[in-house]
């Protein structure tokens, strides 16, 4: 809470098309860190930095308008509704990617990733199911929470159709992972960049979180950002996390497997669900625990988690893991950074 321009009272910091740029601000410095990989490699030979292939970066502006219009509007849901809900409706991707990549990529789904489509949708369910039976304050209304929910499933159909996008037309030309996502961030921070011009005139209505009640307000956060440090901090924090998040995704599917990756990013739903009902920013509800779970084993059997554990309960051999960047599909922003 901070008050904005104009001597106009304390109100929410609620600029999710500006939080969206700084979300790109930290996939773009990726570029200048691949950058700075190729010139350490170029004085120091590393067998980890690849020879590039040329590419037509354009073939990144597709996906790069996906990301920018999904996250947009997941964070506008993130203000409706609650960050634990939030996270773990994200699980949707994987029901949405699994049936274009059939429709549109013409791969074969096997029956464990079927069921995994079918146990995710039934943990969808469940964790709405409890957002209806919650207690909501006032800030955040049943219409609102519902809305917020819907949001934030239409925004992981969008998701989907940027992974598919990344992995038929992006894949095969064997970009470095960091140097893909730092270019998209450079074309949703230019595109969007321009567009919080038109959008300060955009009247929005219910869905607008500034006092002028428009798409987005940019100078009203800056006057919320110089009263309250706070948001600055929370704001660069943000920027370095998805930074960071990249990379240590990146490095993790590298390094050690995409089934690892979808194991950690689990624990990241668990984190933030943990610090919201510390902090009392939202009620317990049992039904999320089970909604959670049902969620989880969705994301592992689509991930082939299971594979392990039965080879071992049938003392056999475990199964090499094939084509696992094709199954990270949950949790992860972007599929990209398994063409390492």
């Amino acid at each position: 809470m901070a008050p904005g321009c104009g001597g106009s009272k304390e109100h929410s910091f609620q600029h999710p098309f500006l939080q969206a740029v700084g979300m790109f601000l930290g996939e773009f410095s990726c570029l200048a860190a691949f950058f700075l990989l190729r010139c350490r490699a170029a004085r120091h030979p590393d067998a980890s930095m690849d020879p590039q292939q040329p590419f037509n970066p354009l073939l990144f502006l597709p996906p790069a308008l996906c990301d920018m219009t999904g996250t947009s509007i997941m964070y506008v849901a993130l203000n409706m509704t609650s960050a634990s809900s939030f996270q773990m409706l994200r699980g949707a991707v994987i029901i949405f990617t699994g049936l274009f990549s059939v429709a549109f990529l013409g791969r074969r789904l096997a029956l464990s990733q079927w069921l995994g489509i079918l146990a995710t949708i039934a943990g969808l369910v469940v964790v709405g199911l409890a957002d209806l039976l919650s207690k909501h304050d006032d800030q955040h209304k049943l219409s609102e929470v519902i809305t917020g929910d819907l949001l934030i499933i239409m925004a992981q159909i969008i998701v989907s159709i940027q992974m598919v996008l990344e992995e038929k037309f992006v894949y095969r030309h064997n970009v470095h992972p960091l140097r893909a996502v730092g270019t998209e961030g450079l074309f949703g921070f230019v595109i969007l960049s321009l567009l919080l011009v038109p959008m300060y005139y955009i009247p929005a209505g219910s869905f607008s979180g500034n006092p002028r009640g428009t798409l987005e307000d940019v100078p009203d956060a800056f006057c919320q950002v110089g009263r309250q440090p706070l948001i600055a901090l929370a704001l660069l924090g943000n920027i370095s996390s998805i930074a960071f998040f990249n990379f240590a995704g990146i490095s993790v599917t590298k390094e050690l497997s995409a089934t690892t990756r979808m194991v950690l990013d689990s624990l990241r739903t668990i984190v933030i669900w943990a610090l919201s009902l510390a902090l009392g920013w939202e009620a317990f509800h049992p039904l999320q625990i089970l909604g959670f779970l049902i969620l989880l084993m969705g994301t592992a059997l689509y991930n082939g988690l299971h594979r392990p554990l039965l080879s071992r309960l049938a003392r056999g051999r475990p199964p090499a893991e094939e084509g696992e960047h094709e199954r990270l599909l949950g949790g992860s922003r972007t599929p990209i950074n398994d063409a390492s």
